[in-house]
């Protein structure tokens, strides 16, 4: 009567990535397994993947998409990573997407940062802008269609094809305080 004998449930329970997240809001559950480790004598050059957690204590040419995220000191990772919770002691050169950053005192980030949270240590490098967004990861996946010059002001004079291919894009003289720029000239 209460015996399980021959009442075997097959359950798999699996959770989706973080970069894949359901709309709606809803945060998959994280797996309860150990993290996958990229050691430090390994390189890898790629897209990872993982529905659990990452630890990276090598170098990644690529982007990281993950449950959780450490990145170890003498790690580096050249590429965007998007993860639910993110912890840097290492290098990244890229965007981070996370609901949770922390940026430790050990870390060097040159790359933009969309987060729900965000902590910084004292000593941490960080060069880049940081912007808050109420789901990171969502808004990461829904990019805006760009919008052209001429439409988002079309009462703004348009240029004859004759007249646009005569125009030239020349380097801005830098000045000691501003960084370099371009600028396209416009003909009367």
């Amino acid at each position: 009567m209460f015996s399980s004998k021959g009442k075997e449930k097959d359950t798999v329970t699996t959770a989706v990535p973080a970069a894949m997240a359901a709309p709606g809001g809803r945060r998959p559950l994280r797996s309860s397994a150990a993290p996958s480790i990229i050691s430090a004598d390994l390189t890898v050059t790629g897209t990872l993947v993982s529905t659990g957690d990452i630890q990276i204590d090598g170098r990644v040419e690529g982007d990281v998409r993950s449950a959780g995220l450490v990145i170890g000191e003498k790690a580096f990772i050249h590429g965007d990573i998007m993860a639910e919770e993110v912890t840097v002691r290492g290098r990244i050169q890229g965007g981070v997407k996370a609901h949770k950053v922390l940026l430790a005192s050990t870390c060097h980030v040159e790359g933009n940062i969309l987060h729900e949270a965000f902590a910084v240590e004292t000593g941490a490098f960080f060069e880049g802008n940081c912007r808050h967004a109420d789901n990171p990861l969502e808004e990461a996946g829904a990019k805006k269609p760009a919008v052209p010059a001429a439409a988002a002001h079309p009462e703004a004079h348009t240029a004859p094809q004759s007249q646009v291919s005569s125009m030239v894009t020349r380097p801005m003289a830098a000045t000691p305080n501003s960084p370099g720029a371009t600028y396209t000239p416009l003909k009367s």
